[in-house]
C-alpha cells in the first residue's frame, strides 16, 4: 500500500545544491551521497535527442560566440552539449538505471522518445513521466503499461474535486499525484492511497518540510539539497 515505506527521495534536477542543475556531475553526486531517485527535465532537440535541461533555451558560449540564449528545439544534441546539457542517453550510460527517475515532459513529442529510450539502454519501470496533462499521461498510459505515470498539478488548478480527482486518476492508471509539500495534508494523502494513487511532494527543502511530509505518509520528496534530504528521510 502507498505511504508503507520510505519516501523516495529525488534529487530535483540533480543535487542542483551542489553542481550546476540537470548536469552529470549533479546526477552523480547526488547518487554518490544517497539519494534513491534523480529529477530533471525533458526536451526534444532539433536532431530528435531527449536532452536534459529545464527551460526551452540555455544561455551559454559555443565556438568562442558572444553569449547569447540558444533554442533546445533549434539546436541538435551536439551543439547542447557544448553548453553542458546532456542527454538521456548520456544519463544511462554513464550512470546506469538502478535508481527511480523522474522526468519532467516539457515538449509533447518528448514522452515516447524516453519509453523508447528506457526499453533500449535504460529500465522503463523505474521511470515516473510528470506532467500537468492529464491527456497527455492518458495518452502515454495506452502506450506504455510498464512506466509510472505522474500528475503534477497545483490543487488550485484542478477542475473537480479533490475526491473525484483521485477517482478519475485512479481509473485513468495514473500512478501518482504530485502537489506542493504546502498543499498536502495527512488527510490529503489519505485519501489519493484510498484511491491507489502515490502522493508525491516538490519543493521540500528543509529538514521540516522533509521530515513533515515523511510523517504525512508521502511516497516521495523532491529537494535541492541531497545531504539535508538523505538525513531526514533515511538519517
Amino acid at each position: 500500500m502507498p505511504g508503507t515505506v520510505t519516501p523516495i527521495t529525488f534529487a530535483h534536477r540533480g543535487a542542483r545544491a551542489h553542481h550546476p542543475e540537470n548536469t552529470l556531475p549533479a546526477f552523480r553526486h547526488a547518487l554518490e551521497h544517497g539519494a534513491r531517485g534523480l529529477e530533471t527535465d525533458a526536451w526534444v532537440s532539433e536532431d530528435g535527442q531527449v536532452v536534459l535541461v529545464h527551460d526551452a533555451s540555455v544561455r551559454g558560449t559555443r565556438l568562442g560566440v558572444v553569449p547569447r540564449r540558444y533554442p533546445v528545439g533549434g539546436s541538435s544534441a551536439a551543439e547542447l552539449a557544448e553548453l553542458g546539457v546532456p542527454r538521456l542517453d548520456d544519463l544511462y550510460r554513464e550512470l546506469g538505471h538502478e535508481y527511480e527517475l523522474s522526468i519532467d515532459l516539457k515538449d509533447a513529442e518528448v514522452g515516447p522518445k524516453i519509453i523508447d529510450l528506457a526499453r533500449a539502454v535504460g529500465d522503463p519501470s523505474k521511470l515516473w513521466l510528470c506532467s500537468p496533462s492529464r491527456r497527455a499521461l492518458r495518452s502515454l498510459r495506452e502506450i506504455a503499461p510498464d512506466v509510472r505515470l505522474v500528475h503534477s498539478q497545483s490543487k488550485s488548478r484542478l477542475p473537480t474535486p479533490l475526491e473525484r480527482h483521485a477517482a478519475d486518476m485512479a481509473i485513468a492508471q495514473i500512478d501518482a499525484m504530485n502537489m506542493h509539500h504546502s498543499e498536502w495534508t495527512k488527510g490529503l494523502v489519505a485519501l489519493f492511497h484510498r484511491f491507489e494513487v502515490k502522493a508525491f511532494a516538490w519543493d521540500t527543502q528543509e529538514i521540516r518540510h522533509l521530515r513533515g511530509m515523511a510523517q504525512f505518509g508521502i511516497d516521495a520528496v523532491y529537494c535541492d539539497h541531497v545531504d539535508r534530504m538523505v538525513t531526514a528521510i533515511d538519517g
